[in-house]
């Protein structure tokens, strides 16, 4: 107990220092907690959203009437797994309200613990209880309400009651594939995230093991082996580690949900309770990971045999060992057929760079110094390289944390941008309406058609899709691609401007003149990488027994789902082909939507016809992705914070040990305020030169996620895109934190200090 009492007095001298590390271990947990727990939750939102556009099967009356809530009684007495979704439109900016049943719901999670989580009531928004969202309807207001009753996919037609059929239907288009794709990103992001919160544990540590070797010397001439004073080392680490690392992961969790409490605002009981239970690590799990990353991090030191020297490496070395590891990991991204040797080539790169920062900038430094003929400026640079060698932990932490941040806000960026690009082109037209089981579509097109209004504008089309054969006219040169393999198959007609507004990826002269006429396909860029197709290729598709030859007129970005797609004029279509699903996209203009409707519930002989407001749809999807995006920059703010803490601790605690050695500039001649002046400088070039250093990290960083792994993990590549503004805010946040740092150098210029007897057995003794 007394050799244990002698080795922690380092922080009874030092109490600060040992508040500083407890900090950065509770910071470090809270962060790794909070990004794990805000990233399970960005992959349940996911799934929301996905569930939310999917297709799905719903319950219809045969005889064509509106179902009612009635109806949804009538079925749950028949033991039918049926949940009703009951829109209703509040007056003015009220906004909408969703009527749902938690018990009825309760056959979608399954039995047990699953089922008892759906049965509780539902009191939030934009989720009503059934019987109260019904009730609005019936008020003095005028207030719109669609019901439609979803069905469980275990369901058959013959379990329905006489009256009834099963009918499919579609919110829009599926974004599953689109936030699997976010998430893998986040991951990878994630792992980054480990790495740097390591990097800084380290680097605290390190320095007060640096300001401990006296100590530990002394321990020796008494005759305490130094596999003693290891083994209390752990002993210490071990208790500092447990007492930090709890209310960290604690904290973390608290952060998580105050963060994530958007996505059960957003869905609320309905989606929120089956999915995010059982999604989260245990408190056992989080703790015990944690403790043994801050174990591993701080005393990978003394897992080396007392006996083996250490390997110390040159200057030279080390700077050939990191531009061997920078252009084999730029190589190695550049030419990676698989995801391992990606994210391979991402940390070979990453530990290039970080091992040539300082390098880089301890060279630079000392080239100025003996360029400069100023004395002060000969200083200057000088203790700039010093900084940059002692600080060369947090330093590589602040860049890479730099480059993260960089790196996921272009990432969120693009995917923004995309998706509501994606979303806009599928659902251009304001309204779509879904073609009643059994009728032909021949007389409600022909019906549109004669509509002036329609007619002039071009904002209307036949949307049918279905499944085809495809094999290559020269089945020779892609031997790969043989008979028989299905493709989904989109087919739309007239092409107006709901269609020609796509962006292409590579197309070929006027493709959609020559797709209105008929004379050859597009694919989607999850087909042309798959089966590597270029624009100008022929194809063979093969339509209800009746092939087609026509060549490829264009490649379209087809984002949110893996699989391949030929898109085709309607008119090319056999006479004997049955459709998976059909629709027709209308944007009415001028036209009441009452109108279209009652008209073509005329000609198909219905008495009703699913009408879909792509509004409502594109709303629900922008609402949950939005939540995840601000998920996801709070988890790259909260990284920076914890990387500019960690250098603002370590440079209190490195500049305390030079306070005696800047005071020596007063002795020159310089007063208090150009001494200050210096701190600022001093502070400010070393966070703004690493800040420069992160930027092209970063922007190679952004293009590995959006240009490898996309497509290597899913067929499809997102657009690169930089935004110079951001990295203005970069900089700038740089700047910040070099005047905190000069303004603590600063106020330690202002306290007592005495020159060290040894300046070399203190970390930062360079001069």
């Amino acid at each position: 107990m007394t050799l244990f009492a002698a080795l922690f007095s380092h922080y009874r001298r030092h109490p600060l220092q040992l508040l500083a590390l407890a900090i950065m271990i509770v910071v470090a947990t809270m962060l790794w907690t909070g990004v794990s727990h805000l990233t399970h939750q960005a992959r349940a939102s996911f799934g929301q959203s996905e569930q939310a556009v999917a297709e799905r099967r719903q319950v219809v009356r045969s005889d064509g009437q509106s179902v009612a809530v009635a109806d949804f009684v009538t079925l749950r007495r028949a033991g039918v797994c049926v949940m009703p979704w009951l829109e209703v439109q509040r007056p003015d900016a009220q906004g909408r309200v969703v009527g749902v049943d938690g018990l009825a719901a309760s056959c979608f999670a399954g039995a047990g613990e699953a089922a008892q989580a759906w049965n509780q009531p539902l009191n939030g928004k934009p989720f009503l209880d059934i019987r109260d969202a019904a009730a609005l309807t019936t008020g003095p207001d005028d207030r719109s309400a669609e019901l439609t009753l979803l069905v469980a996919e275990q369901v058959t037609e013959a379990a329905l009651p006489e009256g009834y059929r099963l009918s499919r239907f579609s919110l829009g288009p599926d974004t599953g594939e689109l936030g699997e794709s976010f998430l893998l990103n986040l991951d990878a992001l994630g792992v980054l995230v480990l790495l740097i919160t390591a990097l800084l544990l380290r680097s605290v540590y390190q320095l007060g093991l640096a300001q401990r070797r006296d100590s530990f010397a002394l321990l020796h001439r008494f005759g305490v082996p130094p596999v003693s004073v290891n083994r209390l080392l752990v002993l210490e680490m071990a208790l500092l580690a447990g007492l930090c690392v709890i209310p960290g992961v604690a904290l973390g969790r608290l952060l998580a949900g105050l963060l994530g409490s958007g996505f059960g605002q957003a869905l609320d009981n309905l989606f929120d309770a089956p999915l995010y239970a059982g999604q989260e690590a245990s408190w056992l799990s989080s703790v015990l990971t944690m403790m043994a990353v801050v174990m591993v991090v701080c005393l990978i030191d003394l897992i080396r045999p007392v006996s083996r020297a250490p390997v110390m490496l040159l200057a030279g070395q080390r700077q050939s060992l990191a531009l061997a590891a920078l252009l084999l990991g730029l190589a190695l991204a550049m030419v990676a057929s698989s995801l391992v040797p990606v994210f391979i080539a991402v940390a070979l790169v990453f530990v290039g760079a970080g091992l040539l920062a300082p390098i880089l900038m301890s060279g630079l430094a000392q080239r100025l110094a003996r360029a400069a003929p100023d004395p002060l400026k000969r200083w200057h640079f000088a203790e700039f390289g010093v900084l940059a060698r002692r600080l060369a932990l947090p330093l590589v932490a602040l860049q890479f944390a730099l480059a993260m941040v960089l790196a996921v806000q272009a990432l969120v960026t693009v995917f923004e941008a995309t998706f509501d690009e994606w979303l806009s082109q599928r659902l251009a037209a304001d309204f779509f309406v879904e073609v009643p089981a059994g009728a032909d579509s021949g007389p409600g097109v022909d019906w549109l058609a004669a509509q002036p209004v329609l007619a002039a504008s071009g904002d209307w089309q036949r949307v049918v899709r279905g499944e085809a054969e495809l094999m290559m006219a020269d089945a020779a040169s892609h031997s790969e691609t043989g008979p028989g393999q299905r493709v989904d198959l989109l087919a739309v007609a007239p092409v107006g401007r709901l269609l020609t507004q796509w962006r292409l990826q590579a197309a070929a002269d006027q493709p959609w003149q020559a797709f209105a006429r008929g004379e050859g396909i597009m694919i989607n860029e999850q087909l042309a990488r798959r089966q590597e197709l270029a624009v100008g290729e022929t194809l063979n598709l093969t339509v209800a027994d009746e092939t087609l030859s026509l060549p490829v007129l264009a490649i379209y970005p087809d984002y949110g789902r893996p699989a391949g797609e030929v898109l085709l004029n309607a008119g090319l279509l056999p006479a004997a082909f049955q459709p998976g699903f059909e629709s027709l996209s209308i944007n009415p203009g001028d036209l009441d939507m009452a109108t279209v409707v009652s008209g073509l519930q005329r000609v198909w002989q219905v008495e009703t016809v699913t009408v879909r407001n792509n509004e409502r749809i594109r709303e629900l999807a922008d609402t949950v992705f939005d939540q995840t995006f601000l998920l996801t920059r709070a988890m790259t703010v909260l990284t920076l914070i914890l990387a500019a803490a960690a250098l603002l601790i370590m440079g209190w605690v490195f500049f305390s040990t030079r306070v005696w050695y800047y005071r020596l500039l007063a002795v020159w001649g310089l007063r208090d305020r150009e001494v200050a002046g210096q701190m600022v400088r001093l502070a400010v070039s070393l966070t703004i030169g690493i800040a420069v250093l992160a930027l092209p990290l970063g922007i190679w960083l952004t293009w590995v996620l959006v240009h490898r792994i996309n497509p290597l993990a899913f067929g499809w590549s997102l657009p690169m895109a930089v935004y110079p503004e951001f990295w203005v805010e970069l900089i700038g946040l740089s700047l910040l934190i070099g005047l905190s740092i000069a303004a603590l150098m600063r106020r330690q210029l202002q306290q007592p200090a005495t020159i060290p007897a040894s300046a070399g057995s203190l970390s930062g003794g360079d001069r």
